[in-house]
């Protein structure tokens, strides 16, 4: 049975049309500025290519963060091409497995994380094997990932096997610029190729389906590193960073006696925020253990999500939404209203700045939020200003918040938190 899709050609931007749907080659590389379309269009691909009966692996670092990236983007495709219209439905969505079958070929999309390293090593497609991966935000995986993913490829086929990486080249020390850019990549080219690799760098000005406001914003971006990466699509090379002094590791998260928590309230354009960290203050170091960071999620919701982690534990919280520190406490969380005032935030960074900060490799929101937390730079000189940025720290503000008894512990602050706990038992005891 041969499905036709109508207009497809005027659903698609003209540089992907071009570039990526006829594409052979075994590595390809679509990378650039925010709202190029890259992901936009690998879905469409993935969606015309399981009708031709390819089976995809499609990867993220962490398997929790698919279901509302990729996933989705993948599921809006098969309606918006009207593959699944009321009284045909030529594809079946199962989001609790994350699979999606073609219920013509029996070809199928299947989605994975890189921290789930049982279900990697067996996946099997219901007919035939593996033709296709897609990594999305493959700057969040490790070169060990991306070697034990390849192996996914094997077996013989019909189709020519390929692999793909979507991402923002945020760091230009990234495994990925040093093993496909270095000594190939020519700055100023938009496609460039050789036997088995492609590279296609796209902005905003290659997506014609972008609302006028959103090419305005990336347009209007202030901060030179920002508008290098996300307007002009260009490797980021950091200068003002905040942080330097973390790394990433593989740790056990269970193996320390206390640890804190926090939480930055978010819900429909900023993420909900909780991080949950241990210190050794012998070896002066911070370790963070366990990370939430979804957007959407009521406070019921996000309760839930880190009840597991915190139990009875302190969870120290924004105290701009009081209203939400009241909820959590009313779904036996024990949420504590962090008092905030001037000097606050440097507070907090000086006293982090201090410490060696050890990441967990699955935290890889806060990992992506560390290596963009930056500090201004006089626009005429390059001079970097001792003012904060306001992106990328949503992590970076729970991860303040968490710290909270320590810096009260510095200013012999006890009474605060003694009280919020006594209140905290109370209301336990009324319900």
């Amino acid at each position: 049975m041969r499905i036709s899709i109508k207009g497809l050609e005027k659903r698609v931007n003209e540089i992907y049309w071009k570039k990526m749907f006829k594409n052979e080659h075994y590595i390809q590389i679509y990378f650039g500025g925010s709202s190029s379309s890259k992901s936009f269009s690998e879905a469409q691909r993935v969606i015309l290519g399981c009708l031709e009966g390819r089976n995809y692996l499609i990867i993220r670092k962490v398997a929790s963060t698919i279901r509302r990236s990729v996933l989705n983007e993948v599921v809006a495709k098969i309606y918006d091409l009207k593959l699944n219209v009321e009284g045909r439905e030529i594809f079946k969505i199962n989001k609790t497995d994350m699979v999606i079958t073609n219920t013509i070929n029996n070809s199928q999309i299947i989605f994975c994380g890189t921290d789930d390293a049982e279900k990697l090593k067996s996946i099997v497609p219901k007919h035939g094997i593996i033709t296709d991966i897609w990594i999305e935000e493959a700057t969040e995986i490790y070169y060990k990932d991306y070697k034990t993913i390849i192996k996914r490829l094997r077996g013989r086929s019909e189709f020519k096997k390929s692999i793909t990486l979507t991402f923002n080249p945020i760091v230009q020390s990234h495994w990925i610029y040093e093993t496909f850019f270095a000594g190939f990549w020519e700055d100023g080219k938009q496609y460039i190729e050789k036997e088995g690799l492609s590279i296609l760098k796209t902005t905003y000005k290659d997506n014609r389906f972008l609302a006028p406001e959103d090419i305005l914003a990336l347009e209007n971006e202030e901060d030179k590193f920002y508008y290098d990466v996300y307007t002009l699509g260009n490797w980021g090379i950091l200068g003002a960073v905040v942080f330097k002094n973390w790394r990433i590791a593989d740790f056990d998260v269970k193996c320390f006696s206390t640890y804190r928590n926090g939480v930055d309230w978010g819900f429909s354009k900023d993420p909900f925020a909780f991080i949950r960290i241990a210190i050794d203050f012998s070896r002066k170091e911070i370790y963070i253990c366990e990370e939430v960071y979804q957007v959407g999620l009521l406070n019921e919701m996000s309760a839930k999500e880190i009840k597991p982690f915190a139990k009875n534990e302190p969870v120290y919280c924004d105290n701009a939404e009081p209203k939400s520190v009241e909820e959590y406490i009313r779904y036996g969380i024990n949420a504590i209203a962090v008092e905030k005032g001037a000097g606050s935030i440097e507070e907090g960074i000086k006293f982090l700045q201090s410490f060696t900060i050890i990441v967990h490799s699955k935290c890889v929101n806060f990992q992506n939020e560390i290596k963009q937390y930056k500090y201004k730079e006089c626009k005429t000189t390059g001079e970097v200003l001792p003012q904060l940025i306001d992106k990328n720290n949503h992590l970076i503000d729970a991860l303040r918040y968490a710290i909270t008894r320590d810096l009260d512990r510095k200013e012999g602050r006890y009474s605060r938190v003694l009280r919020a706990k006594k209140c905290f038992l109370l209301k336990k005891k009324e319900k």
